[in-house]
């Protein structure tokens, strides 16, 4: 795929088998359906770097492409790679550096926990004049880094997974003397209750004519049809 903008939005995704996505929810639901729940994770996310215009899109898929599922991605406007590092941080300090040494001026990456996120909080990371561009996630964490010419060192030393992700990498943001802005807060879907309110924002979101539901939506309405 050639480089056609000067902005790169990169999905973090995990290659969607059987037992090794969502395990969170497995005291909640059966694996057959927390993997069907995650490809809708997966369709929502990806839809959502489509309706991206001012960016090429890629998706960094972890730990490999085993099962396919990214390779039947239909069209040609998606580039795939495989994350490379150890923990989270080494996997994203990779994928922004290999992006800036292709030239783009702007990369942003976003997870794949956030399928509601909204499309506007993208389009704003993406026209950040900052150094670093954050969106603060409720759990501690953040659902999306920007970064804009240069990687800022903000990885090591991270408590990854934890709910001081955001605070650790803050602080080191002080000290790197980087500018920083952050965008509204957001939430992640990890454990059951996540994903009760998150049913229930995706009901609240169609009622209002806010936006549809998405895959994501139309399998929850069958899985907690009954709770």
């Amino acid at each position: 795929m050639a480089k056609t903008h000067d902005n790169a939005l990169i999905l973090f995704a995990r290659d969607p088998v059987l037992g090794k996505v969502k395990t969170r929810l497995s005291s909640f639901l059966k694996e057959d359906a927390i993997l069907k729940l995650y490809t809708c994770f997966l369709q929502d996310s990806i839809d959502k770097i489509r309706q991206v215009e001012n960016a090429d899109r890629f998706v960094g898929v972890a730990p490999s492409n085993e099962s396919g599922f990214f390779t039947g991605m239909p069209g040609s406007d998606i580039h795939l790679f495989v994350q490379e590092g150890k923990e989270l941080g080494d996997k994203m300090r990779q994928a922004l550096q290999d992006r800036f040494a292709e030239g783009y001026k702007r990369v942003v990456i976003i997870g794949s926990d956030s399928p509601s996120l909204p499309v506007s909080y993208i389009d704003q990371a993406l026209r950040c004049d900052k150094d670093v561009v954050l969106g603060p996630s409720t759990d501690g964490g953040y659902y999306l880094i920007g970064m804009q010419g240069k990687v800022v060192e903000l990885f090591d030393g991270v408590s990854w997974g934890t709910e001081t992700v955001l605070r650790e990498t803050c602080e080191h943001l002080v000290r790197s003397g980087a500018e920083l802005e952050l965008l509204p807060v957001w939430y992640d879907v990890d454990g059951p209750e996540d994903l009760k309110f998150f049913k229930s924002h995706l009901d609240l979101i169609k009622q209002a004519g806010l936006g549809e539901a998405g895959e994501t939506g139309k399998l929850l309405d069958k899985i907690l049809a009954s709770d």
